[in-house]
């Protein structure tokens, strides 16, 4: 009985055991659980709100719209080749900054050719554009065309003519106002763009060329001096359209008039694009009857670099029958007798030398006048 009851007392043991290891066990078991699982929802949790932010950030942050004019290439044409498409979508503000970049090593490390910028201020078609592919052929080399018309217009040259796809993105321009100037400034930050381009001459789209492109690419190329008309005009279309609200940037003294038709080289158009010191005083206190683009660049690059300024105009226009515009010449008016007179009589300084080749171009030819000049052309003009 005693050793039954021994027994007995043995298995109750053994069975307590058991059930103390079995719940000690399941509370290990279930904390390891608990915590792999709380590992799990944490992780979970920071890839979640990660992913959120990520998102909400690319939802409520406008990307760029800066974009390179160029597929990525890995030589040093990526730095030097000009836009193949001249239609882009940055502003003004990004256009100027990044037109305003010049390298500091003057030596290029590549073979440049040096190349004319010819800007085309225009309403909307050039009707004299004949003349021109006319004038441009077989010297693409040297020579980049840009065309700044109003937004609303969409040219339809052929792609045999030297203006196909060379318009620029515009804005609406106002006779004698700011956004003409502008305009200007938006056509030297287009052209700069291209590093070969040296030279940058403007032009409206009733200008023709009194020379072939041979004679005006050595004028121009081998001129010590930028073609800006500058002279101080002590008459109430000059001096009395100064505001003395303009001082100190533009005393009196510095205040000039000039051509709105000029010639630059890279130098100065650079200096035309930055600056930000001129600009204001002549947007704000020389509105019409002061008509800003006959005094802004004139009187600013007179007071910065007048030693490489010719002080003259290389566009003829006759101004003798008087108003506020230059005369219109059409189809009766073209003949060799006219372009002679134009020829003769000239007398200016070239390099510091007297010269009679003074005019490279001329002003204001209607769009009637280009059959006569086609024909004309060849004889006359050399081309």
């Amino acid at each position: 009985m005693q050793a039954r009851m021994v027994a007995m007392e043995e298995g109750k043991d053994q069975a307590s055991a058991i059930r103390t290891s079995i719940s000690r066990t399941l509370p290990l078991r279930l904390l390891l659980f608990c915590l792999l699982f709380g590992v799990l929802a944490i992780g979970l949790s920071i890839i979640c709100m990660y992913s959120l932010r990520f998102f909400i950030f690319q939802k409520t942050v406008a990307p760029s719209t800066f974009r390179p004019w160029f597929e990525e290439v890995h030589t040093i044409e990526r730095w030097i080749r000009p836009p193949t498409n001249l239609w882009h979508s940055i502003n003004d503000n990004e256009l100027l900054w990044r037109a305003s970049f010049v390298p500091k090593i003057k030596q290029y490390p590549f073979l440049r050719v040096p190349k004319i910028a010819f800007m085309f201020l225009t309403k909307g078609p050039l009707p004299l554009a004949p003349l021109w592919d006319r004038f441009f052929k077989g010297n693409e080399r040297h020579c980049s065309i840009y065309v700044h018309a109003l937004p609303s217009y969409i040219s339809g040259y052929p792609q045999s003519s030297a203006f196909h796809r060379r318009q620029i993105p515009s804005q609406m321009v106002e006779w004698g106002k700011m956004s003409m100037c502008e305009a200007e400034r938006r056509l030297l930050a287009n052209a700069l763009l291209d590093i070969s381009n040296e030279w940058f001459i403007l032009l409206s789209e009733s200008c023709i060329p009194l020379y072939n492109f041979s004679v005006i690419y050595h004028y121009i190329s081998r001129s010590n001096h930028s073609f800006m008309e500058s002279y101080d005009d002590p008459g109430p279309y000059g001096r009395g359209r100064y505001d003395s609200r303009m001082e100190p940037e533009v005393t009196l003294g510095q205040w000039r008039k000039g051509s709105q038709w000029f010639e630059v080289n890279r130098m100065l158009a650079i200096n035309i694009i930055e600056d930000n010191k001129y600009y204001p005083k002549f947007k704000e206190f020389c509105q019409p009857a002061c008509y800003v683009d006959e005094h802004y660049f004139t009187t600013m690059l007179t007071i910065q670099v007048p030693h490489l300024l010719a002080n003259r105009t290389l566009t003829w226009t006759d101004w003798s029958r008087g108003g506020a515009h230059p005369a219109t010449f059409g189809k009766d008016d073209m003949t060799e007798a006219f372009f002679q007179k134009i020829f003769e009589g000239q007398a200016c300084l070239y390099n510091g030398e007297p010269t009679s080749l003074c005019f490279l171009f001329a002003r204001k030819f209607a769009p009637n006048a280009l059959d006569p000049l086609l024909e004309l052309a060849p004889k006359v003009f050399g081309f």
